[in-house]
């Protein structure tokens, strides 16, 4: 086991819908084939604060306004190293998605859509999390 842990940070981005509801950003990594949350590693110098709103930028094409902070993730990543991902919650403030490098597919869902969406369930468990921390479970369209 490499004793070098990865540090990341990524959000729970979201929007208001037309209808009224909460939509949640999930986008399509296809070097993992996975549906996941905007995060990513945090640059040298940089606070995970600013690495959260980065990868946000570069994954989605949106900017956003950081909200609360959420559960970190704990995990063991594909080469064996300890991985730390810290998340907040997000609300989009303006932006539009092209594909990148990274990043296919952009999809705004409905938060229940979205959980059952996501491909980790480290992931799903933060959609309850954030709509909770936000005050958005009380208006959601599930």
């Amino acid at each position: 086991m490499n004793d070098t842990r990865v540090e990341a940070a990524g959000c729970v981005l979201w929007r208001r819908s037309s209808s009224g509801g909460i939509e949640l950003a999930l986008v399509y990594r296809p070097k993992w084939s996975d549906w996941s949350w905007p995060k990513g590693k945090l640059k040298k110098g940089e606070t995970a604060r600013e690495a959260a709103v980065r990868e946000v930028a570069e994954e989605t094409g949106h900017a956003c306004r950081l909200g609360p902070a959420l559960p970190t993730a704990r995990y063991v990543d594909h080469t064996g190293r300890d991985k730390q991902v810290r998340y907040w919650a997000a609300e989009s403030t303006a932006g539009a998605f092209v594909p990148n490098d990274e990043v296919s597919e952009l999809l705004w869902l409905p938060p229940d859509e979205a959980r059952r969406r996501l491909t980790h369930e480290r992931d799903r468990e933060l959609v309850s999390a954030a709509l909770a921390a936000t005050g958005l479970d009380r208006r959601a369209e599930t």
